[in-house]
Formats: structure tokens, sequence, C-alpha cells
């Protein structure tokens, strides 16, 4: 299932994005640590690297992620130019308090009543964004929901005398090209219920969790994860919760939402659906891919000319 979530604001926001970046200093990106460059969204990275400012990758919901993985991906957005990254959580007020000096030195020659530090915050829906800057600013000035998209205009904001915050709606692009990232990201809440089927979702993300995190699986639900596969584990936790539907056939549905929300919430334990490394692999065989595509439409295309010539000397 290939999944797509492109509503028309995130497109006039986009636009206003991209006016705006030309008078700011520094962006906030605000990524999921369970799955940062699924979450990282391209046309974040076009922007800013095209006016060239710096980046501050904030790994929201550290709390939820795996320690040992989200390690790693500091490792690497710290290796790349004019990007920090920050593993955080806004459940701790000492974490957000430390975000305004890691900005100031990313633009060290802002900061003063003259030269204001303008930050935009960025990221993808329900990643946190409108939480952290409610924490910033200590008071509630960004709509908070467990929806995604729920800031739909930008808005701009002070925190201190010399920090501009500019806050920007929730933004995807309009073409997922890697299947997984729009499974990851629905499995984490940040697509529309309306653009998934959450049954395949689920399925997808207990895939994952058999290859990479079976012992909580087991751990939560209590059943051996030896040679089943993702519907298996979904109907292992309809059997086990009770789910029935009338006439005593496993509930899947229930069970599939159920397990979401499981890993949604933490309950399952602390999971990351990507590493660098897993990140890797897919790109390559996403290239491959479209190589093997880009391939055989040429020789279609070849095929095609050489019958034509051929129709053509014989008429």
């Amino acid at each position: 299932m290939s999944i797509q979530w492109y509503p028309g604001h995130m497109n006039a926001a986009r636009k206003k994005a991209a006016e705006q970046m030309e008078n700011i200093d520094m962006v906030i990106e605000v990524l999921d640590a369970r799955l940062p460059e699924a979450s990282c969204n391209p046309m974040v990275e076009e922007l800013r690297l095209f006016r060239q400012r710096p980046c501050l990758k904030i790994l929201n919901k550290v709390d939820l992620a795996d320690p040992a993985v989200t390690a790693a991906w500091s490792a690497y957005y710290d290796a790349q130019q004019g990007v920090t990254a920050y593993p955080m959580t806004t459940k701790k007020p000492a974490d957000v308090a430390r975000i305004p000096d890691l900005c100031l030195s990313l633009a060290p020659h802002r900061g003063v009543p003259t030269k204001p530090l303008r930050i935009m915050i960025m990221g993808i829906p329900n990643v946190g964004k409108s939480t952290l800057m409610n924490a910033l600013l200590k008071k509630k000035v960004a709509k908070v929901g467990d929806e995604p998209a729920v800031t739909k205009m930008q808005q701009k904001l002070y925190l201190g005398k010399n920090t501009i915050l500019v806050d920007t709606p929730g933004m995807l692009w309009p073409k997922i090209a890697l299947a997984s990232d729009g499974l990851m990201l629905a499995a984490s809440h940040a697509i529309g219920s309306n653009a998934l089927i959450e049954d395949e979702v689920a399925v997808f993300l207990a895939e994952v969790l058999l290859e990479r995190y079976p012992q909580l699986l087991a751990a939560r639900y209590g059943f051996k994860t030896d040679g089943i596969d993702g519907i298996s584990v979904i109907e292992g936790v309809a059997a086990r919760r009770g789910y029935r539907q009338k006439g005593g056939d496993l509930d899947f549905d229930k069970a599939a939402h159920t397990f979401l929300q499981d890993y949604r919430t933490g309950v399952l334990g602390r999971i990351s659906l990507e590493t660098p490394e897993t990140r890797a692999n897919a790109l390559a065989t996403h290239a491959q891919a479209m190589a093997e595509k880009a391939a055989k439409a040429a020789a279609i295309a070849a095929e095609k000319a050489a019958n034509s010539a051929r129709g053509k000397r014989g008429s």
C-alpha cells in the first residue's frame, strides 16, 4: 500500500514558508525520534539549504524511541554541516530550556536587541511541534491535538526580547517516494486516518517489530513470536484481548487499532522503526528499483521506435 496525504492547506503553507525563509536566521525542524528520516520533510531541507540556513534537528519523543538507535541518529545528523541534533522530550522542562542556547550557538551573530534571533519552527503533522512551542513560551499559544494537521496557519511569536519564533503548520510533501515511509508515518499518527487502512498499517508495524523487537511483543501480549507473521501478531492481540465479532470470529480491526495505540503511546516499549543502516538500505533498494524501471521503459520505447521504423520501410 502506498500512502499519500497532502491536503490543500499544506501547499499554501509551503509557499508561505518559502517566502519567510529569506527573513529568518535558522530553522528548528522537529522530527519523530522513532523515525527521524521518514519524518524529515525534504521540502524543509530544500528551502533551508537554498537560503543556507543552519538547522537544529530536534529528535522529539525520545522517551518512546530506542536509546541506542537515537544515539546513532544523533551522530548521523551532527556529522552534517550546519546541523545540530538534539534528542529530547517536551515532557521534561529541562530539555526544553536548553533550546534557546542551542539556537544561539548556530547563529551567534544574532540574539541582541538590534539583531533579534529569528527562528522558523517546522515539522510534519503531529510530531509535537505545537507542544514544543507552548513549552518554550510557557503558555498556550499553539493548538495541540492528537490528530495530524491541527495547526493551519503561520504565526509569529516572541521568546523573550531578542528571539522571534515563526511557527508553521505541519507539512508533508506531495509524493512520498518510499512506501515504507508512508507506513511508518501512518503507524506514528502523522497521516490523517482518512488516507490509510489501519489494518494494513498495523500488519506492517507488526512485521517490523517481529524483525527488530520480538521480545517486546512477547512481553506485552504473552505469545511466542517464533515462526509467525504480521497478520498472526494482530490475530494474537485479538485473541489475548478477547476481541470477537458477533458469531465468534476474531475482531481484526479492533485488534489492529489497539496494537497501533500501544505503539503510539509507548506501552509496547521504546521502539525505533528505522536506523541509519536500514535507511541506507531502503534508499539503495529504491534507487535500484527506479533504475530498473527506467531501463525497462527505455527498452519498451526503443522497441516501439524500431517497430515503427520497420513499418515505414515496409510501406
